[in-house]
């Protein structure tokens, strides 16, 4: 047996531990979409390799890889150490998916490679949230659905693309939870939420609008994609919130044309002085019982918390403040959620793509224990 083999077979008999553990403890609910598929034969672990769906129990999610026998650090970077989609019969409750798509930046790139960065960073995740008291990976079914590749030289296509693939994701019943890319991407993801939910409700975590018309004359652009979904009538404009917007803008218009639009806005000067619990009882009382899509570009947060984005502006949230945000909305009915803007070159020691992967699994955790929730 070579040494590949060797990881192999312990990354399945580390998967296979940590699902008799939580089973034993009485952690998971059956049910998760595909998990019964996911089965005897479904995953290539490598010549003489054993057959990594051994102990598998029908019905019931495949987690992450167990760390106690296989290090953090080896093994394929999947988000949380999780699944990937095909071994688990090719669907699942919730997608994590990548989008490398960056050609809709105004200033600095790179997050074509955030969703990897993302990846890297979350193997320090684990399955139990003390935060909402939920084993996320538990409750449903949560796997790595790989990325959406996208055209990097035609805008318009690529934002085809990536809602042709959301489509079909969404198709299968499941929730995404996309990592970014930039934020041109969230257009697309909102037109494929809006045509399975109907005009959803939208927190956008950001430092700056997006609600801006056009860069250069182009429509689809980082800048852009609020605005063109108001436009197409995707969003419940009754229900559209900014928070953390700070810096200069190029002029008031920008305001009036974003209240117009519907947006209400909480400033990072609101949370600090306010409060992350009036905030949040403030968003949950405009979102109310309306389906809900989350967009968050990292650079909500202050740069000492966030230096490895494209548009840094002084003066944002904290880590701790965004997570407790998003805490205080885990009884909204979140149908999908993205995550954007990393850039990790201009990163220092991971310190964004760690705050993104605790943002993403915050996010994630809703939406499994929402799912573990429907079906009782």
């Amino acid at each position: 047996m070579t040494s590949a083999d060797r990881s192999h077979q312990h990354e399945a008999q580390g998967r296979d531990e940590a699902r008799g553990r939580d089973a034993g403890a009485g952690a998971r609910t059956a049910g998760g979409i595909g998990a019964g598929d996911a089965g005897a034969g479904t995953r290539d672990t490598g010549a003489g390799a054993p057959d990594a769906g051994a102990g598998k129990r029908a019905g019931q999610p495949w987690g992450p890889v167990d760390s106690s026998r296989v290090p953090r650090y080896a093994g394929p970077a999947t988000f949380a150490r999780l699944p990937r989609i095909d071994e688990v019969g090719g669907t699942a409750d919730v997608a994590v998916v990548g989008v490398p798509f960056d050609s809709g930046v105004s200033y600095r790139p790179g997050a074509r490679f955030g969703g990897n960065a993302i990846r890297e960073a979350s193997r320090l995740l684990r399955p139990y949230n003390p935060a909402q008291d939920a084993s996320p990976f538990a409750l449903a079914q949560v796997a790595d659905a790989g990325d959406i590749a996208a055209n990097p030289f035609n805008i318009n296509e690529a934002v085809e693309t990536i809602e042709a693939a959301a489509d079909d994701i969404l198709g299968t019943g499941a929730r995404m939870m996309t990592l970014g890319g930039d934020h041109t991407i969230a257009l697309p993801l909102l037109r494929a939420a809006a045509r399975r939910h109907g005009p959803v409700a939208l927190l956008h975590f950001d430092a700056h609008l997006d609600t801006w018309d056009t860069y250069f004359g182009a429509e689809y652009t980082h800048g852009t994609p609020f605005r063109r979904a108001v436009e197409e009538g995707i969003l419940d404009t009754s229900a559209l919130s900014h928070v953390g917007i700070r810096g200069p803008l190029y002029g008031r218009k920008d305001l009036d044309d974003d209240e117009k639009m519907g947006f209400g806005i909480v400033t990072s000067a609101d949370v600090m002085r306010r409060g992350v619990d009036e905030v949040a009882q403030q968003l949950r009382e405009r979102i109310g019982d309306r389906p809900l899509y989350i967009s968050i570009d990292i650079d909500v947060l202050d740069p000492a918390h966030a230096p490895g984005t494209g548009t840094p502006e002084a003066g944002g949230l904290t880590s701790r403040e965004l997570l407790e945000i998003l805490r205080g909305l885990a009884d909204c009915r979140l149908v999908s959620a993205d995550l954007v803007e990393v850039a990790p070159a201009y990163d220092h020691a991971e310190i964004t793509s760690v705050a993104a992967s605790h943002t993403a699994y915050e996010l994630t955790t809703i939406m499994a224990r929402q799912i573990a929730a429907d079906r009782g």
